[in-house]
């Protein structure tokens, strides 16, 4: 057979000859517009949207109302700050300027890495890229549809935080109506660079390393990076900026003000833009070089995405291999659990396996231990000794820290309990059809969950009471308190992620941002208020006896301790049972 056919016919003289057939079938295919490539995800979020579902109307009413307290929560801190700092002359609008920056800078850096993570998803693993890649779609806007839906699903919320931010410095600073376009004219190129950023290193890593090998590469990349972010945040400490007296001199502090905190990045850029305009001097530069920047990122993203994206996608095909092994340390947990008997050891072995298996799950420690270690430098560095710092404020300080490490808990077990019952899938059907007792399932997982919170609980709490050298009464009430807290935010964790599970997802991380995962966070904030003001009473009276001389009231100390340990040990049981009535209904 010939390797090659020449398209060769006999016509007469003074006709052009016939263009190859491949030429003839390439200018008869179509070529979609950009906004045809994008029909599709358009069709499915507005039929998502308008299917109507039990419930559906409370559970927009309770986020739009959550979202509305936030936004006014996030508008009247600034506002209030960034009306002090107006009522300051020379240094005020240099403080809300560094302000604006550091935020600004913070966004930018979560943008980045959002990105790098939404990018792999979007570009080689989505379901419809197969249809896509196989389509006579033109290269450049499949590159500017995926890299469109990259910006959309990585910058949402970042978008909705601006929002109350950029109307307080619009309010404060009287920028008019005029505001509003300008400030969506310097945040939109914002947020297209560090998009086309992280879709470009998420590319040249695909092209590295398989996709799939990738997915664990980059979790672990991303936490680390957020976890240097932490520290370099850390070590900058932006509070001295509030503290003029800590430099030389005046002099000092004004040039630190005026430093740029970041010339090159876009951040900057932005900040110059705003602070500009509101006052009276608008800086077309910082516009100008934004939309340019974004422009160049654009261009420069889709050379590399024509010449990288083929052989990305392939290599994308790849699966990733799975090694099994039973260790000495396996071997040492067995033997550990042995008393609980085969079926709950079992059950806690599969927990860990799961928990362990995932690089997505157990990466996001570093984070966790970052973050534990900036937290106990902040507490060694309060001003809690010297003049005028009282016996009252000393004790008083380390009870109100109570209600940090309860926030903390409640994320914490946002990210790892709330979504168990939801990871299990179709496995749940499998478990639910064998003889075993759900009551024994929701054992494992609440004691999976709860043992390292508890002991994650114990050490902040104890570390940093014995920092602050604060007296043994209120040494035994934090460890009593943060110890029922932590019981109670698993229980409520493991209730409300049983009774709004979601077994269709496919990505952990989306589960604790739902409706369920939502009322967890509202339900583990009320119980720790009540708990904090149930034992206000007692240890303010107490403390007060010490500092003053005063009388104790006993009944006051029993009711309020009293009162908190109920109410943690109905948010542990309570949920717990309720989840063990739907786990029964599930059908066999």
């Amino acid at each position: 057979m010939p390797r090659e056919i020449s398209w060769k016919f006999s016509m007469p003289e003074g006709t052009r000859p016939a263009p190859p057939i491949a030429a003839m079938a390439a200018a008869m295919l179509p070529d979609p517009a950009l906004l045809h490539v994008l029909r599709p995800k358009w069709l499915t979020a507005r039929a998502r949207a308008a299917a109507g579902s039990e419930g559906k109307f409370w559970r927009l009413a309770v986020l739009a109302f959550v979202g509305a307290l936030f936004w006014a929560f996030i508008f009247g801190v600034l506002f209030r700050l960034l009306k002090y700092f107006r009522g300051v002359q020379e240094i005020g609008p240099l403080l809300a300027g560094k302000l604006l920056g550091i935020v600004l800078l913070s966004f930018f850096a979560i943008l980045l890495l959002s990105n790098v993570i939404t990018a792999l998803s979007s570009f080689f693993l989505a379901k419809d890229l197969d249809m896509l890649v196989g389509s006579p779609v033109d290269w450049f806007r499949l590159y500017g549809a995926k890299l469109l839906e990259t910006v959309i699903a990585s910058s949402w919320m970042v978008a909705l935080m601006s929002v109350p931010i950029f109307a307080a410095y619009g309010w404060v600073y009287e920028g008019g109506w005029m505001f509003i376009p300008l400030s969506v004219a310097l945040f939109v190129p914002f947020i297209v660079i560090p998009s086309v950023v992280g879709s470009a290193i998420t590319l040249i890593l695909v092209n590295v390393f398989p996709a799939r090998r990738t997915r664990d590469i980059l979790s672990l990349v991303a936490v680390m990076t957020a976890a240097g972010l932490v520290l370099l945040f850390r070590l900058i400490r932006p509070e001295q900026l509030a503290r003029p007296e800590g430099f030389r001199s005046l002099v000092d502090f004004i040039s630190v003000l005026r430093t740029p905190t970041s010339p090159f990045l876009p951040s900057e850029w932005v900040q110059n833009g705003v602070m500009g305009f509101l006052a009276g001097k608008p800086d077309w530069l910082s516009l100008y070089l934004l939309w340019t920047s974004a422009a160049a990122a654009i261009v420069l993203g889709a050379l590399l995405h024509r010449r990288l994206y083929p052989s990305g996608f392939s290599r994308a095909q790849e699966s990733a291999q799975r090694w099994v092994r039973a260790g000495a340390g396996t071997s040492f947990v067995r033997r550990l659990l042995a008393p609980l008997g085969i079926l709950r050891r079992e059950l806690v072995l599969k927990e860990i396996r799961l928990f362990f298996r995932d690089t997505t799950q157990w990466s996001q420690l570093i984070l966790l231990a970052v973050l534990v270690v900036v937290y106990v430098f902040n507490i060694k560095f309060l001003p809690l000794r010297g003049e005028g710092i009282t016996f009252l404020l000393v004790n008083i300080v380390p009870f109100l820290n109570l209600v940090l490490a309860g926030f903390v808990l409640a994320s914490i077990a946002a990210r790892f309990i709330f979504p168990g019952v939801s990871l299990e899938g179709r496995t749940l059907w499998l478990l639910r059809s064998s003889p075993m007792a759900m009551r024994d399932l929701l054992w494992a997982k609440f004691w999976v969950g709860t043992t390292p919170l508890l002991a994650l609980a114990l050490v902040i709490v104890g570390i940093t009471d014995y920092m602050l050298q604060v007296s043994t009464f209120m040494f035994i009430v934090s460890i009593l308190s943060i110890t029922g807290l932590t019981f109670a935010v698993c229980g409520l964790a493991i209730g409300f992620g049983t009774i709004f599970p979601q077994f269709e997802t496919e990505n952990a991380a989306q589960i604790p941002t739902s409706f369920g995962g939502l009322l967890f966070m509202m339900a583990s904030v009320a119980v720790i208020g009540g708990v904090v003001i149930l034992e206000a009473r007692p240890v303010y009276s107490y403390v007060s006896a010490r500092a003053f001389n005063t009388a104790i009231s006993p009944s006051e100390m029993i009711l309020g301790f009293a009162g908190a340990a109920l109410l943690c040990i109905a948010a542990t049981v309570l949920p717990l049972r309720e989840a063990l009535k739907r786990l029964e209904k599930v059908e066999r």
